[in-house]
């Protein structure tokens, strides 16, 4: 008799793959993964649904923008609505207090924000790690805690009815000093060690070692706070009452107030209020991600 031959594996070796597919465990790990991708195309498309309809009823009559069910391309696109709307209110200053603001209190928070975080994560003196967790836990404030106080401050020093004042409100932020400072935490301290063996400064190594090597957290603090400070429709509420100092939040609140029936112009508005915030993002995105995940928030 012939003797058949042994087919067992080696002890320490895998199994080999059943015949005709993967394993069972690889067949799981597609499946989730297709579930998933599965999950996030029903998110995305639940979350585009909505800018969909307002740039498809920016294009359309007015009584065209309710219609059921709803013309995703309307039978004649109304181009003229994105000229019309510039005679109707005074866009062009909206926009322009919306940008200036942004800007300023951009660059102040990511200035202000990274000099105070650096100072919370490389340089050690008494009480530092208190300081700043009474510093974070302001996060959990709520703003209308503080809300009347502040405007009673700054009716006080004669301030409001300006842009400053939504300037000095604005232009420090604990989240800005937290997330900056989880990515500083990210830097071996042997680098500042390193300089100031070489003679640099604490201002100096700020300057020269610590900015460099934070540029996805400063753009990520740059973009948070650049959409956030456009976005932001009470604090220039409460604090600017001259039309002219307005911002496009401010004057698109207005038009729906004047022209309730204009649905078509009012998304028209609306339109034109969110391209600058998409391309802020698509041209900040890399280093967003980049930047919250290095900095250790979830």
């Amino acid at each position: 008799m012939t003797a058949l031959p042994d087919t067992a594996a080696p002890p320490g070796t895998a199994p080999a793959p059943r015949a005709g597919g993967a394993t069972p465990r690889g067949a799981r790990s597609t499946l989730r993964g297709a579930l998933a991708y599965a999950g996030l195309t029903v998110v995305t498309v639940l979350v585009l649904v909505p800018f969909a309809w307002m740039l498809s009823s920016s294009l359309k009559r007015n009584n065209q923008v309710f219609t059921v069910p709803i013309e995703w391309i309307p039978p004649e696109l109304r181009w003229s609505n994105f000229i019309e709307i510039w005679e109707r209110i005074p866009l062009l200053t909206y926009l322009g207090n919306s940008a200036f603001l942004s800007v300023v209190i951009t660059l102040l928070q990511v200035l202000t924000g990274s000099f105070a975080a650096y100072g919370f994560s490389k340089v050690r003196f008494p009480g530092r790690d208190a300081l700043f967790l009474a510093y974070i836990a302001t996060i959990a404030v709520p703003w209308q805690a503080y809300m009347v106080p502040q405007y009673i401050m700054m009716q006080r020093a004669e301030l409001t009815d300006t842009h400053l004042s939504i300037i000095l409100l604005q232009a420090f932020g604990a989240f800005g000093v937290f997330l900056m400072r989880q990515y500083y935490m990210s830097i071996p301290d042997d680098l500042c060690e390193a300089a100031r063996i070489d003679g640099l400064s604490e201002y100096g190594i700020y300057r020269r070692v610590m900015l460099p090597l934070s540029k996805p957290a400063l753009a990520s603090l740059a973009l948070l706070t650049f959409v956030n400070t456009w976005n932001d429709y009470m604090g220039p509420f409460i604090y600017l009452t001259s039309n002219e100092l307005w911002t496009i939040q401010l004057g698109l609140r207005s038009f729906v107030g004047q022209y309730e029936a204009e649905y078509a112009m009012i998304m028209t508005g609306a339109v034109l209020s969110v391209l600058p915030i998409m391309v802020v993002f698509l041209f900040g995105q890399r280093y967003f991600i980049r930047g919250i995940a290095t900095s250790g928030l979830k």
